[in-house]
């Protein structure tokens, strides 16, 4: 072969070669900015959004509406269930005192009592859960068993029960005590079931591996990546808790004075002479159930992919 025999090589080719490149979206994707994206574009949740801001102003504040005292020296017997007049847009009740006052200020009796009923139900029903799930074995049979124990026991029985004997110490807390101490054993299920399913998870054994303790991981992964369908049951508990503390009032063991339930009670005695008495507390009531209650189920299929997937 000659030795000035030229070689051919091929140039080198400068342009890059893309191969099954996924185009990934720009937009920052995760739980909450998924939920919230598709949250607002569904009118139901801000017409629950305005009802539920509305409902909770009127407790903070119910000066703001009206400047007529729902009781005492307001009530007036010579109008009892009289019709609207001017500065009482719907009407007296059986003693006198203006419905809309009382329905304003009856907001604050009830959120303030199923606020709390619900923060008590869910950090109890958080901690049961959230150790049965994560630590498992022996702590978790004894927690579930306890928590199948409360799950079989119907509130409103029990929180009968519990301010019939304690008829002296009445107050909003021991109210909410009764109502939120029966009432957390399904908060506890739910967390103790997303626990489970959020401990298998890669960054949880990391985390564990490199040194860190349980209780810690508990702590810092866990619990906050399984606070979703938490919210959630908390958001539909604070419905369920109102709809507690009104139908209490409602059995003469509540905290009687200002609040729905009791108004109901008292305008059922005239319900064919006077139906606008029990009318207005009984809607203000299903207003504020239903505007808790839907924003709580449309929280549920928002942080649901399945179910956003389905739509």
């Amino acid at each position: 072969m000659s030795s000035n025999s030229t070689h051919y090589v091929a140039p080198a080719r400068t342009e890059t070669v893309v191969v099954d490149q996924l185009r990934l979206s720009e937009k920052k994707s995760n739980l909450w900015l998924d939920s919230w994206r598709d949250l607002r574009r569904r009118p139901t949740f801000w017409i629950s959004i305005v009802f539920s801001l509305l409902i909770v102003v009127m407790a903070v504040a119910p000066n703001l509406f009206t400047s007529v005292a729902p009781s005492g020296g307001a009530c007036d017997l010579a109008k009892s269930n009289g019709g609207p007049e001017a500065g009482h847009p719907l009407g007296f009740t059986y003693l006198g005192c203006d419905i809309w006052s009382r329905v304003v200020h009856g907001t604050g009796v009830s959120m303030s009592v199923g606020v709390l009923a619900t923060v008590i139900s869910t950090v109890i029903g958080l901690i049961m859960g959230t150790l049965a799930g994560f630590y498992g074995g022996f702590l978790d049979s004894l927690l579930s068993r306890v928590g199948d124990v409360f799950f079989t026991i119907p509130y409103i029985v029990a929180a009968v029960v519990v301010m019939s004997v304690l008829a002296e110490y009445k107050n909003v807390f021991v109210l909410a005590l009764a109502i939120g101490g029966f009432s957390w054993a399904s908060t506890a299920r739910i967390a103790r079931a997303e626990v489970l399913r959020v401990k298998q998870s890669d960054y949880v054994t990391a985390s564990i591996s490199i040194g860190l303790s349980r209780f810690r991981t508990l702590l810092s992964h866990v619990i906050p990546n399984a606070m979703a369908p938490v919210i959630v049951v908390t958001t539909l508990g604070l419905g369920t808790a109102i709809v507690a503390e009104a139908t209490l009032s409602f059995l003469g063991v509540g905290l009687g004075g200002v609040s729905w339930g009791a108004d109901i009670s008292q305008a059922q005695s005239s319900i064919r002479t006077a139906p606008f008495a029990l009318l207005w507390p009984s809607l203000a009531l299903t207003i504020s159930v239903l505007a808790f209650i839907t924003l709580g189920e449309l929280l549920r299929d928002a942080v649901d992919p399945k179910s956003r997937a389905q739509r």
